[in-house]
């Protein structure tokens, strides 16, 4: 009797696993939640394309391999680290490392050449196997490197586009993965009547952007020539269409190599143009004579008696080289860069049209350029500012923006009056559709009048500098420099400045808009012997480039 009972035992127990097994691959290993005989292989997309305004291939795709090991099939560890060392001219220590041996397959290395690949292969090391990939190829090497961004892996180890427009479009570059999902049997291997469902992937799409590469070349050229010659400790260059803010070109230096960029430090992957503050100086004040000019504060005509240092408060403002004209009109205030004259000009503005032209020129917020990595300025609340700080940010001082926030303020002077919306990407293209950028108005700033006057006084700055340039002739240029003394710990220090020039050609239509700005110069501090002989070369080089005519 107790045998039949045992045996009954036995035999519910059986049932009873049979019926938590049965619950376990039909309710828990449901179609929702997968069988643990499917196995699903990721199929991953082909990332998009970048090119130039001409179709100039700046980014494509490399075919390489992902070499992986396989550790329950080593049999000699050591043998297997020395040889992958020596072919991958990778330290063994570093190979050990990633070899988890609790894993049937450990990933050792990305982004290997066919001649990589073909040289373990041929080493026969049945542990060791390859998953095709692509990598990121870069043409022109760094020519674009603050542009593009690079590629780089998140914390799962996926490809992830950091800055740049790899940054800013990785979703639309990145495409969508695809999977192959099989059904198997106990052993892993393939059942051919079981379930077969594959989902192709979807290619990421391509970029055409506004950048030129001649244009880039050009910039980049000039600006190494800069700063060899000035011995300035960094610097940028912005070409824009003043029309529409397509960017033209953007060099920034130092800059890194893309396909190297993890034996950079992260400061040089900051884009200065979009994300380095500094204090303006003399180019910001044609912003505040336009401003002016709107309000019907002053005429172009107007005079101004220059006789002496001007007192706001406690404080002294004084002229770059303390001589005074007297009698002057609003537009040899910009000619010779009067920061007497600009108070003037200021107080005839009066502060809360100062700071209502603050922020419709919308510093203090992002431009909204397609790039990663921008930073948005600071414009201290209105009810902080004293009197000097109204009297210093009408030539440029106490106010900290972006280059790029200058460029785009200082087109819509010379646009008829357009705050215009940067942008460096025109095209997106998918197998289905191309979906074109259009040019994007933020706001009106001016009227057609202000615009043109401000560019005659723009264009007489040029001409009657006090600093005589090399000037492409026949050619009406406008523009204006910049010369900004560096605060470290609250305090100026004079023999740091940020030299700068802001231009466009020719003046009545213009082509293009370039702004060139240096770093410390070590030559000299002022923008008239740095910045701007390295804009006039830019600006030949252009109008050349897009055959501009004398008087066109």
């Amino acid at each position: 009797m107790q045998k039949i009972k045992l045996i009954f035992l036995f035999f519910i127990a059986f049932y009873i696993a049979i019926v938590v097994r049965l619950f376990f691959l039909q309710v828990i290993y449901s179609p929702v939640n997968k069988s643990p005989y499917l196995k699903t292989n990721k199929l991953v997309p082909v990332r998009g394309r970048i090119y130039d305004q001409k179709n100039q291939s700046l980014v494509l795709n490399q075919n390489s391999y992902q070499m992986y090991v396989e550790p329950k099939k080593i049999e000699d560890k050591d043998r297997l680290l020395h040889q992958l060392s020596e072919s991958l001219e990778i330290e063994e220590a570093s190979i050990s490392a990633k070899l988890d041996m609790s894993k049937y397959w450990v990933a050792i290395a990305s982004g290997l050449t066919q001649e990589q690949k073909d040289k373990i292969d041929k080493l026969n090391l049945k542990e060791v196997g390859f998953d095709y990939q692509t990598k990121r190829y870069y043409p022109e090497a760094s020519l674009s490197a603050h542009i593009l961004g690079f590629l780089g892996k998140d914390s799962q180890g996926e490809d992830v586009g950091h800055l740049g427009v790899e940054g800013f479009y990785d979703r639309d570059l990145r495409g969508l993965p695809g999977f192959l999902e099989t059904e198997r049997d106990i052993l892993g291997r393939p059942i051919l009547i079981g379930v077969q469902q594959r989902v192709e992937a979807e290619d990421g799409r391509d970029l055409i952007l506004t950048i030129d590469k001649n244009v880039q070349e050009i910039s980049k050229k000039r600006l190494l020539e800069g700063m060899e010659k000035y011995k300035a400790k960094k610097g940028c260059v912005i070409t824009a269409d003043p029309k529409t803010m397509a960017i033209l070109s953007l060099v920034c230096l130092p800059d890194y190599d893309l396909e190297k960029y993890y034996l950079f430090n992260e400061n040089f992957y900051k884009n200065q143009a979009i994300a380095d503050l500094y204090e303006p100086g003399s180019v910001f004040k044609p912003l505040i004579v336009a401003s002016a000019l709107e309000e019907k504060k002053i005429k172009a005509n107007d005079t101004y008696d220059e006789t002496g240092q001007v007192a706001v408060g406690e404080y002294k403002i004084k002229t770059w080289n303390d001589k005074y004209e007297g009698k002057i009109s609003m537009t040899r205030i910009l000619e010779k860069s009067s920061n007497v004259g600009m108070v003037y000009i200021g107080e005839k503005l009066g502060d809360k049209k100062i700071y209502s032209y603050l922020e419709k020129f919308g510093f203090g917020k992002n431009t909204g350029i397609d790039l990663e990595g921008e930073a948005s300025g600071y414009l201290k609340p209105a009810n902080g500012w004293y009197p000097i700080d109204y009297a210093t940010v009408t030539f440029g001082q106490g106010i900290a923006i972006t280059p790029i926030q200058m460029t785009r303020a200082f087109a819509s002077l010379i646009n008829g009056g357009y705050l215009m919306k940067p942008y460096v990407v025109q095209k997106i293209i998918s197998k289905s559709k191309t979906t074109e950028m259009k040019p994007k108005i933020e706001k009106r700033i001016f009227s057609q009048t202000t615009s043109d006057i401000i560019k005659k006084m723009l264009v007489s700055t040029v001409e009657n500098a006090e600093a005589k340039w090399d000037r492409p002739k026949g050619f009406s240029i406008g523009g204006k420099t910049g010369t900004a003394q560096v605060p470290i710990k609250g305090i100026y220090d004079a023999s740091k400045t940020i030299a700068s020039f802001i231009g466009f050609v020719p003046a009545e239509n213009p082509k293009f808009l370039t702004f060139v700005v240096l770093y410390e110069p070590q030559s000299s501090i002022w923008g008239s012997e740095t910045a701007a002989p390295l804009f006039f070369k830019i600006a030949k080089d252009l109008i050349v480039y897009y055959n501009i005519s004398p008087g066109q």
